[in-house]
């Protein structure tokens, strides 16, 4: 609807700027050479002149232009047809015999057969009128000025409706880029909020970053180009050919050179252009690519020492982004001059061929005029595609990179059939021969995975760095699929139960504890946002958070900066797992949640939810043998396959890594103390 609007109002455009250049060539031809007349038979004539005029004539043009006059008392003939259209038939009828009587007034010859479209005939039949209004008393002064007042009124009338238009289309356009930019941006987070891990590293976090950023603004962008001046182009330039045709000027050779001047141009440019709009895009990407990296670890950066080294990889990549854009530019820049000089080297030869026309009286000033003000108009038009042919490639370019992303399905998805968990499960989990590739590996990262995490128990995870202890957790809140096997909760594969439910009965505290801009009362309540402030504090007491939030002067009402720059790493850890108590899940799974506390933080909490979270599931990925020591069950995983299973006295009988693992954190006394 806004675009068919916008349609609407280009075409009032075109037509208001369309009439522009004819008052013009009135106000040349008709206001100034020819004193405002505007048609071959004098308002007024005497009667000895109009014996004389009608004596040229024959006998039915006389008997039609006597139809037309009205002999007043004074003798004066005064003409009595006010339609602008039949005046202009009789200009057609009576140009020639007017034109020779005005031609013996003055002591000229025609040629015996003139030809009615003779420009010169036209002039002389106007003149001729013009003597005779003023040898009859009217005022040709006023006549003139009665008609500049016309045409003036008349071209500032049309210029304040462009100019209304203009601003309406602009408006308009303005807001269907900026809606069409809101809606991709939407389309595209939602898309990117259902990612598996999968599609977030085959894409990367910059890629995506700059798709939803630089890459929906360049569409935006163009959307509004084309709405102003794409659908604008073909039209103000359909009309000024229909206008130069209507001129009958004989210069369309002018106009066909011009055109094909600036469309040669075009293509090349584009050539030359193309090519570079579509590394442009991918530089961006590596560019964010590389600032991310470098301000998310500017601390670890200092502290090697590694500031120069840094500076120049991103300057690497500012370098080669800097270069493709200065040639794209210096390319697009070249076209403005170059498309300069086609325009005044065309309006110039206009002018030339133009004058030997008006000086042979094949054509008027005022027509010459309009001509050159039509033929810019549509070189204008042409300049306008012209512009947008080079900005299309990129807005295109951008566009494919947009859609790849919204195209693209979750690897994780409900299944057809898919159940939610209606109200509270058991919460079981099972792994049932399960085992792991990641999409384009060669090998599994785990294999035959077989054990149970049952509820009021904890279920410990330990192995060796890259054993697979987090990717084996990743299993159960699906941010992968298994290859083979299957987990279960409650007895239901995970596949069969929709992810919205399956996650909700799931407390996750990640390896890394990451806290979102705002207060620290917000940040815990993400597990639940209905949660009130005493259940907020008890999941604070239980994560032991409340000593230092107590400790700031604003309490749960701190402000958490970007990222929890402003926390330590203990703390962030212990925010992250108020964050997962306070939903009062089923199964709570702590990714080595524990690295960042002292021993007796660590010690105070694991007692703490053991008491509040006794019916859950807790599973415990963890490094330190100390954390893990009265779990129910150890599982020990090794290159991805479990290589022990039990309790911690069990498995310091039955399996040798266990043992390494426990021995070279605790000493003898601690082992036996155990």
């Amino acid at each position: 609807m806004t675009a068919l609007l916008v349609l609407l109002l280009m075409a009032g455009q075109a037509y208001c700027e369309m009439n522009l250049p004819q008052y013009t060539q009135n106000i040349i031809d008709t206001g100034i050479i020819n004193h405002g007349i505007e048609h071959v038979l004098p308002e007024a004539v005497t009667s000895d002149e109009y014996s004389e005029l009608t004596s040229y004539m024959t006998a039915e043009q006389a008997a039609v232009t006597e139809s037309f006059y009205d002999a007043d008392e004074d003798g004066i003939y005064r003409l009595n047809e006010t339609d602008s259209d039949r005046l202009k038939e009789l200009d057609e009828e009576l140009t020639v015999p007017v034109a020779k009587r005005y031609a013996d007034k003055i002591g000229e010859k025609l040629p015996s057969d003139p030809d009615e479209s003779d420009q010169n005939l036209r002039s002389m039949g106007l003149q001729y009128a013009a003597e005779c209004d003023e040898e009859a008393g009217i005022d040709i002064l006023t006549v003139q000025n009665r008609y500049m007042w016309k045409c003036g009124g008349m071209m500032l009338l049309m210029s304040l409706i462009v100019l209304v238009f203009t601003t309406g289309i602009s408006f308009l356009a303005a807001r269907v880029g900026a809606t069409i930019g809101r809606d991709l941006r939407s389309s595209l987070f939602e898309n990117v909020m259902s990612f598996s891990s999968a599609e977030i590293s085959r894409f990367q976090t910059s890629s995506l970053i700059t798709r939803a950023t630089n890459d929906i603004q360049q569409v935006q962008m163009t959307a509004t180009m084309m709405l102003r001046m794409m659908l604008f182009a073909p039209c103000i330039c359909t009309w000024s050919i229909i206008k130069v045709w209507q001129t009958h000027a004989h210069m369309n050779f002018v106009i066909v050179t011009g055109v094909t001047a600036i469309l040669l141009m075009v293509l090349l440019l584009f050539v030359i252009a193309m090519p570079k709009f579509k590394v442009m895009q991918s530089l961006v990407d590596a560019l964010n690519a590389v600032s991310r990296e470098i301000l998310t670890g500017i601390q670890v950066i200092r502290a090697f020492g590694r500031e120069e080294t840094e500076e120049k990889r991103f300057d690497k990549a500012n370098k080669d982004l800097y270069r493709n854009q200065l040639f794209v530019n210096r390319t697009m820049i070249s076209m403005t001059p170059v498309l300069m000089i086609i325009m005044y080297g065309l309006s110039v030869w206009i002018t030339w061929v133009a004058a030997g026309k008006i000086d042979m009286g094949e054509l008027q000033v005022g027509t010459m005029t309009a001509f050159i003000a039509y033929s810019m108009e549509i070189v204008f038009s042409f300049l306008m595609i012209a512009s947008m042919a080079i900005f299309l490639p990129r807005a295109g370019i951008a566009a494919d990179r947009i859609y790849e992303v919204i195209n693209t399905e979750s690897s994780i998805k409900d299944r057809d059939g898919a159940e939610a968990i209606n109200g509270k499960t058991d919460g079981t989990v099972r792994f049932e021969h399960v085992s792991f590739m990641y999409p384009d590996a060669e090998e599994n990262v785990l294999t035959d995975i077989d054990f149970e995490a049952r509820p009021g128990e904890t279920t410990a995870i330990i192995g060796s760095t890259g054993c697979g202890k987090t990717t084996l957790i990743s299993l159960i809140p699906r941010f992968f699929d298994v290859t083979e096997g299957r987990v279960t909760v409650g007895g239901r594969d995970v596949r069969d139960i929709t992810l919205r439910s399956l996650r909700d009965s799931i407390g996750y505290v990640p390896q890394k504890g990451i806290l979102f801009s705002g207060t620290i009362g917000e940040n815990i309540r993400w597990g639940d946002e209905d949660a009130t402030d005493e259940e907020v504090r008890l999941a604070a007491e239980i994560s032991q958070a409340t000593g230092f939030i107590d400790e700031r002067p604003e309490g749960y009402d701190s402000v958490i900066s970007q990222g929890g720059a402003n926390v330590s790493g203990g703390q962030k850890q212990r925010l992250a797992i108020a964050r997962a108590v306070i939903k009062k899940p089923e199964i709570m799974i702590f990714d080595d949640s524990f690295s960042a506390l002292d021993m007796k933080t660590d010690a105070a909490l694991r007692k703490a939810l053991e008491k509040n979270i006794a019916d859950s599931v807790r599973i415990i990925v963890a490094q330190r043998v100390g954390t893990i020591l009265n779990a129910e069950q150890i599982i020990v995983l090794d290159e991805g396959r479990i290589a022990g299973k039990g309790t911690h006295a069990e498995l310091m009988k039955s399996c040798s890594i266990y043992q390494d693992i426990a021995r070279s954190q605790l000493s003898e006394r601690e082992l036996e103390a155990v």
